[in-house]
């Protein structure tokens, strides 16, 4: 249950009903309240919780799930197993032979809406299904709440070790965090990428299974693969062992960015540069690009080539240079002034070098915006960030706008062009 969801999506989706049983007369009645309630009775399995574990290991969670306790020595415990199995949105309701409130009270506050006692009625399981399916079918919050354009920002180094990686992780997280947007970062280092290592994350196995079986990804694989940070931060990473070779097309990428668009209102890729050589099609539906760069001589060509490459590849794109860990003493390899004249445009921010503040947040496993609150380097990545949301939502605005000019002028234009021009003669039938 990692990743913030989209309930109408999920339960559209998801099988309706799935059911776990230690024992034929339970399964027996719960075959025929299923056929009522226009179910498939094939959906009723043995096996009880211990089968609902490793079958939900490896398919997608139903809508409604039962799950029989009896033959469980650690009914809490195995609840809690379930969990880690089971995605979010799923109502489970559980039966077993244990009489005890405390057990009841525990099992609830784990997350399992009903618990029946053995022997139950078929009127018992009609209302517990049917108080499933009212929670199901209720309107959440999610779903009322406003609809804003999406950001996609994809922000690449220029070189290797000039903390593009803290760049895009602190972004993810006020984007999140301070504008309250669930967000998605996607860190595309299969094999060393540091987004979740920055988070204090173990990645999990979500990209290195996307990109080896790309027919699997949609919005029930976007659930379970995305590891959730806090309740607006989701990220999809990876730690792949450096013997296996991740061979892809890149379809799995775009794929991905698909999906994590239905359900993510901000999206956060840290792009390694040789990606862009790859597979030019991941930045075509991006809002915005940022380059994060060094001033050193080496950084100022790449920079060039980076904004050359974008230029031809992706021209929606926005794209800010950041300067990032320039020394507040002492002269850089190569003076800004400099710098701009050869890259041909001004730099959009300066992020000041702090080790402290840097080593700091690694030690605390937090993003660097977060670990240095109040400091310069904090104020310039909100600057940044504030700059990326309002540059998304202005672009909002101005589609919205052409759209109603379009209406009336748009089609007071048309008509003029119809017009015979002065000095011409209409032409004749």
């Amino acid at each position: 249950m990692n990743a913030p969801w989209n309930p109408a999506r999920a339960a559209a989706l998801r099988e309706p009903f799935n059911a776990y049983v230690c024992d034929e007369p339970t399964a027996d009645m719960i075959r025929n309240v299923a056929v009522e309630l226009g179910w498939s009775p094939d959906k009723v399995n043995k096996g009880g919780l211990r089968n609902a574990v490793q079958s939900l290991s490896v398919s997608a969670s139903p809508n409604i799930l039962f799950v029989d306790l009896s033959e469980s020595g650690d009914p809490l415990n195995d609840i809690n197993a379930l969990a880690e199995v089971c995605e979010p949105g799923t109502v489970v309701i559980a039966a077993g032979q244990v009489n005890d409130v405390r057990l009841y009270r525990d099992l609830v506050a784990s997350g399992i809406q009903d618990y029946l006692l053995k022997p139950f009625s078929a009127d018992q399981l009609r209302d517990s299904f049917a108080n499933a399916q009212s929670i199901i079918n209720a309107p959440k919050h999610a779903e009322a709440s406003v609809e804003r354009p999406h950001l996609m920002t994809a922000v690449i180094g220029a070189r290797g070790g000039v903390g593009a990686s803290t760049i895009a992780t602190s972004l993810a997280w006020l984007f999140g965090e301070r504008s309250q947007r669930s967000t998605a970062l996607l860190d595309l280092d299969v094999h060393f990428g540091t987004g979740a290592l920055a988070l204090d994350l173990e990645p999990g196995r979500g990209l290195t299974d996307a990109i080896e079986n790309p027919s699997r990804i949609d919005g029930l694989f976007i659930e379970r693969a995305m590891v959730r940070a806090n309740d607006k931060l989701a990220i999809l990473s990876a730690e792949a062992p450096l013997n296996q070779t991740m061979l892809t097309d890149g379809s799995a990428y775009f794929q991905l960015q698909e999906e994590i668009r239905a359900v993510y209102e901000c999206t956060v890729i840290d792009l390694p540069r040789n990606m862009l050589v790859q597979h030019p099609h991941l930045l075509q539906e991006a809002n915005a690009c940022v380059i994060v760069t060094e001033l050193t001589l080496a950084a100022a060509r790449d920079v060039i080539r980076i904004l050359s490459w974008l230029k031809s590849n992706a021209p929606q794109c926005r794209v800010i240079v950041v300067a990032n860990r320039v020394p507040s003493t002492g002269a850089p390899e190569v003076a800004r002034k400099d710098f701009e004249s050869s890259i041909e445009r001004k730099i959009d921010l300066v992020i000041p070098m702090d080790q402290k503040l840097a080593s700091q947040a690694a030690k605390l496993g937090k993003p660097l915006a977060e670990a240095s609150k109040g400091s310069k380097i904090s104020a310039a990545i909100v600057d940044l960030s504030n700059r990326l949301l309002a540059a998304v939502e202005t672009e909002a605005e101005d589609a919205g706008a052409a759209g109603k000019n379009r209406s009336l002028l748009g089609k007071i234009g048309d008509f003029k062009s119809l017009m015979p021009k002065k000095g011409t003669k209409p032409a004749k039938n």
